[in-house]
């Protein structure tokens, strides 16, 4: 899935970014908390969180992380943008609350990678 085909899917507004609307993405994940995402998250992926601060855009970096969706209408400052645009990082922007987007682009196909992959979906 690229970066264009998530913010299609979510109704997203582009902050920043347009150049790597094409980058593919091979993997999600959805958090709050920056612990978590260091401990799960993979490279190539999208993170999609309701925290608004320059740490999101630091772990991004840290994870190789190529877009990040802020949702419930999250908007990073100015100085988070350009953090974003010295990292290569592309930001979009929805109205979606977490659950909703995270079960949007599963629908869509993006799966959560390692964890995902781990799971015994015969027992559902």
């Amino acid at each position: 899935m690229t970066i264009r085909e998530i913010q299609e899917a979510l109704g997203a507004r582009l902050v920043y970014g347009e150049e790597f609307l094409d980058k593919e993405v091979h993997n999600a994940c959805g958090s709050d908390m920056m612990s978590d995402v260091l401990a799960f998250v993979k490279d190539q992926a999208v993170l999609l969180t309701g925290l608004c601060n320059p740490q999101v855009i630091r772990t991004a970096e840290m994870m190789d992380i190529i877009c990040i969706v802020f949702v419930r209408d999250k908007r990073p400052d100015e100085d988070m943008i350009e953090l974003a645009k010295e990292r290569g990082i592309a930001i979009l922007s929805t109205g979606h609350r977490m659950f909703g987007a995270c079960g949007i682009l599963y629908c869509k196909g993006l799966r959560g990678g390692q964890d995902y992959e781990r799971y015994d979906h015969t027992k559902v």
